[in-house]
């Protein structure tokens, strides 16, 4: 509003005619006095305007011959201040807030600032020097000297913004075109996962109708097979029972051929010596007959269900006392043959004490026999609940003697082709199992740290030894004698008397947990391994240790001798079968050669009794026959 005031008093002062003040006026000019009522109604402000602006109307018209005077100058001043003025204006508490109001530009600035834009200096120069000649000498009309019209001023606003939105539309045409390349290069890419996606489900469709197909042609195959498989496993069962069967009629034979020599003898002697001799051997023969569990020699007949008696010291000589073998050329052994007999990890092994049969067990909770070295199965069962980890043969190659992890022991009888006892006093799984060598008592070891003695006439448990403070990993009978050898986790290797149940022997230094414990033919020396890859061989005379033998970092989880008692089989866990020689004299031994073939940790391993083959069995479900040369 202010801004617009002042423009309508320049306009009222530009309207006034202009004096003309020289030098060469009158000196006696009179000047009149101004009263003072004539500036009563005059604002402060308008009295400050007049003031400015009519010395700037006195400089610029210098030239100008107007008829007016003071008087009428201020008559027409004093007109426009007695407009009327809103009612408010005089109250400063009323009054508005000052707004700043952007003044139109005129003609002569814009032409300025547009040659200043363009740095056209001397023409600016030029066109000042006019301008002002002009405005001088008032050759410039009002409407010359106006404001500059809105329409031009949006007309070269509308320009910039056309320029800018032009240099913006380059840009996004480059931006699109570039978004139009990467478009294509993914519609290419997406139509070639397409292709591709479909070929893949065209070829999952297809293998899926083949696997229906196969599927179908299996299923029809597959009963064919299980009873193929049966009548496989009745066949050799009836082999087995045959064998058995020809065995028991072979022995008949001898015993009536016998019987016969003994007949020609008494005839030959006389007809009384004769008829005594027929009454003898006809009283042996029926003698025979009603013995229905005869000791190890034949002896009389026992009550069915009484306890066996315990062998007494030094009853049955050892027969390889005093016998010595050539050592086993085991570190030339070759692989032979290797068998997939089980599902599952082959624990443990034992060979037939007259026969070329192998016993195997398994994780896969089955037990089976094999004939060596053809590797035709013989036999199988089932009926343990958990993996089998201990086997053993009865020394007469009648009985079969199984452990389990279900805390079982079971004895399978090949005659009647099932399981005829079973032990269940351990409260833990059990490892290992071991024959008397007369037959009449099995012993057993388990993780319940403890070792029991089975009678097998009367079916219940004779002995428990106690002793060990962790798990008894493995057992065996030392030959022909009554006393026991447990290898135990507590590191220790002990000795016990089966009648007595006591503690005769322990050995101390294995630095780890004990695994495998066997003595040699002869019954002097003890093998036992440990899980930091230690064999150490004791001498049961001295009761000390002969030599400590290093297979490496692995752990060992068997050590068997040879025939000769100076080679040791050991297997381990990084899947070879390692083979030490030793010196019984000196006591030393080495690590000569290690067996590899295997692709997994070697559990069990044995020497076949006619010193031909080593057999191994291992975590990757398979046995192995290693040949030896020479």
């Amino acid at each position: 509003m202010a801004s617009l005031e002042e423009g309508g008093k320049e306009e009222e002062l530009f309207a006034l005619e202009r004096v003309e003040l020289s030098d060469d006026s009158d000196d006696d000019f009179k000047y009149e006095e101004l009263k003072a009522d004539e500036f009563a109604g005059l604002e402060e402000e308008d009295m400050e305007y007049i003031g400015a602006d009519g010395a700037e109307d006195a400089g610029l018209d210098d030239g100008a011959t107007g008829d007016e005077d003071l008087e009428t100058a201020l008559a027409s001043i004093k007109a426009a201040s007695a407009t009327v003025r809103p009612p408010h204006a005089g109250d400063a508490s009323l009054r508005r807030h000052p707004q700043t109001a952007v003044r139109p530009s005129v003609v002569d600035d814009f032409i300025r600032n547009f040659l200043i834009a363009r740095k056209m200096d001397r023409t600016l120069d030029s066109f000042n020097t006019e301008w002002y000649e002009k405005q001088a000498k008032g050759q410039l009309k009002a409407e010359d000297i106006g404001v500059v019209p809105d329409i031009y001023m949006r007309n070269l606003e509308l320009d910039e913004q056309v320029k800018t939105l032009q240099i913006e539309v380059e840009k996004m045409k480059e931006i699109a075109s570039k978004a139009q390349g990467t478009w294509d290069k993914f519609r290419k890419e997406r139509d070639f996962h397409r292709m591709h996606h479909k070929r893949v489900v065209q070829e999952k469709n297809k293998l899926v109708v083949d696997m229906k197909r196969l599927r179908k042609h299996y299923s029809a195959y597959e009963p064919t097979m299980a009873q193929l498989r049966e009548k496989y496993e009745l066949a050799m069962k009836e082999k087995m029972l045959m064998r058995l069967e020809r065995d028991r009629m072979s022995s008949k034979v001898e015993q009536l051929e016998a019987h016969v020599r003994t007949v020609e003898n008494a005839q030959s002697m006389g007809g009384v010596g004769a008829a005594a001799g027929e009454k003898s051997a006809d009283g042996a023969q029926k003698s025979g007959e009603m013995g229905s569990n005869p000791g190890p020699k034949g002896g009389r007949r026992r009550r069915k269900g009484a306890d066996s008696a315990l062998p007494k010291d030094g009853q049955t000589a050892n027969p390889f006392w005093n016998l010595d073998f050539p050592p086993s050329a085991a570190d030339r052994a070759q692989l032979a043959k290797t068998f997939k007999g089980h599902q599952n990890s082959v624990a443990g092994l034992a060979f037939h004490p007259t026969k070329q049969i192998v016993a195997t067990v398994s994780d896969d909770e089955t037990w089976k026999l094999w004939a060596m070295p053809s590797g035709d199965l013989i036999m199988s069962g089932e009926g343990h609940k958990d993996w089998v980890a201990g086997v053993e043969f009865h020394p007469r190659g009648t009985h079969l003697a199984t452990s389990s992890g279900d805390g079982t022991v079971k004895l399978w009888d090949f005659a009647t082709a099932s399981c005829a006892v079973t032990f269940t006093d351990h409260t833990q799984p059990v490892w290992s199992v071991a024959f008397h060598h007369d037959g009449d008592f099995l012993v057993s070891s388990s993780m319940d740290h403890t070792a029991k003695l089975w009678d097998l006439s009367s079916k219940r448990c004779r002995q428990t030894f106690r002793g060990h403070v962790d798990s008894v990993n493995h057992v065996c009978f030392q030959p022909y004698s009554n006393i026991i050898c447990t290898a135990s986790g507590d590191k220790t290797v002990s000795l016990w008397d089966c009648r007595s149940g006591l503690c005769v022997q322990t050995f101390y230094g294995h630095m780890n947990a004990c695994n495998h414990t066997s003595f040699n033919l002869r019954g002097d020396a003890i093998a036992s391994c440990d899980s930091d890859g230690v064999v150490k061989l004791w001498d049961v005379r001295m009761a000390s240790e002969r030599t400590t033998l290093s297979g490496g970092q692995h752990s060992l989880n068997r050590a068997v001798f040879d025939k000769s008692g100076t080679v040791v089989a050991a297997a381990c866990d990084d899947g070879t079968i390692k083979i030490f020689k030793t010196d019984a004299e000196e006591g030393a031994g080495a690590h000569v050669a290690d067996l590899r073939g295997h692709e997994d940790a070697v559990q069990s391993v044995i020497f076949d009794p006619s010193g031909k083959y080593i057999v191994s069995g291992s975590s990757d479900a398979t046995f192995r026959l290693w040949a030896i040369q020479g």
